[in-house]
C-alpha cells in the first residue's frame, strides 16, 4: 500500500514520468520456459503520456541525421514523418500536441536515449496498459476489458490530442485509445526472471511462438499480433512511443 500511494504522489499531474513501484506481474505472454507465470519487474519510470510532434520535432533539430531526408533507409521506411509538412516543419496534419507517428522503432529509441531513457520493455508496457483509474490490474474486470476492445474497433480518424483520457492509477494517459506504441522488444518475449536482463542485440528480429496466459484477453492478442508484424524500421499512421527510465540509473547518478 505504501509502494502505491509514493506511486500516486509521484505522478501527481505536471509531472513528466510516473514512478512504478516494483512487483511481480502476471504479462498476457509469459516465458515459456519452465512453466513460469510470473516475471518481476523491478521499479522504473514511463512517460505519462506519448511522445508529441513537438517534441519529436526538437530531438530532429538537435540530431539532423533522424530528419526525414537524411535518416536512412536501412533505419526508417519511406514513410518515415511524411505527415509533416517539411523536414524542419510541422504542418497542419501534425499538431504540436497530437503524438507523434509514423516513427520507426530506431528513431524512437535513438529519441528516448538522447534523453537518458528508453523504450519500455513488452512487459512494462503491459503492466502499465493493465490498470485502470482505479485498479493496479483490471484485466478481470469485464467493463475495462470492454471498454479497450471498443476503442480498437473504432475507424482511425485524425489523431486527438495527448492526454486527453483520464489518467491510470500510476497517473499515466493514452495507454488505449489514442495509438500503438513502439516497446524495446516488440518481437520477442523475454524469458529471464527481471525483464530488462537481457542486452539489445538483434531481439527486435525475434518472434517466437507465443502462448497467451489469458486467451479471452482479446486487446493483449491484438497487441501481440500487431508487434509480431513489424520490422524495426517500419513507420504507420497510428503507431507513436512513449520513453521509461531505470529508477535504479536514477539512484546511480545523485550526488
Amino acid at each position: 500500500m505504501l509502494a502505491l500511494i509514493v506511486t500516486l504522489v509521484t505522478a501527481a499531474p505536471g509531472t513528466a514520468m510516473a514512478s512504478i513501484p516494483a512487483s511481480n506481474f502476471n504479462p498476457p505472454f509469459p516465458p515459456s520456459s519452465g512453466g513460469q507465470k510470473e516475471v518481476h519487474i523491478a521499479a522504473f519510470l514511463i512517460d505519462r503520456r506519448p511522445v508529441t510532434n513537438l517534441q519529436f520535432l526538437r530531438f530532429v533539430a538537435r540530431h539532423a541525421k533522424w530528419r526525414r531526408d537524411q535518416v536512412p533507409r536501412l533505419l526508417a521506411d519511406a514513410s518515415y514523418l511524411s505527415h509533416w509538412e517539411a523536414p524542419d516543419r510541422l504542418g497542419p496534419a501534425a499538431l504540436d500536441d497530437q503524438p507523434v507517428t509514423r516513427v520507426s522503432w530506431f528513431s524512437a529509441k535513438a529519441y528516448c536515449e538522447a534523453l537518458g531513457a528508453r523504450l519500455p520493455t513488452e512487459y512494462e508496457w503491459e503492466e502499465v496498459a493493465a490498470a485502470s483509474e482505479v485498479a493496479r490490474d483490471a484485466r478481470s474486470d469485464p467493463l475495462f476489458r470492454q471498454k479497450i476492445l471498443a476503442w480498437y474497433s473504432r475507424p482511425t480518424e485524425a489523431l486527438a490530442q495527448v492526454g486527453q483520457s483520464p489518467p491510470n492509477i500510476f497517473g499515466v494517459q493514452d495507454m488505449h485509445g489514442l495509438v500503438w506504441e513502439w516497446v524495446l522488444d516488440f518481437g520477442s518475449v523475454l524469458v529471464s526472471n527481471d525483464s530488462r536482463d537481457a542486452k539489445d542485440g538483434l531481439r527486435f528480429c525475434g518472434g517466437a511462438g507465443l502462448t497467451a496466459d489469458d486467451k479471452t484477453d482479446y486487446a493483449a492478442l491484438m497487441r501481440a499480433a500487431f508487434r509480431a508484424s513489424l520490422a524495426a524500421r517500419y513507420t504507420t499512421k497510428n503507431l507513436g512511443f512513449r520513453c521509461a527510465k531505470d529508477t535504479r540509473a536514477l539512484s546511480s547518478e545523485a550526488p
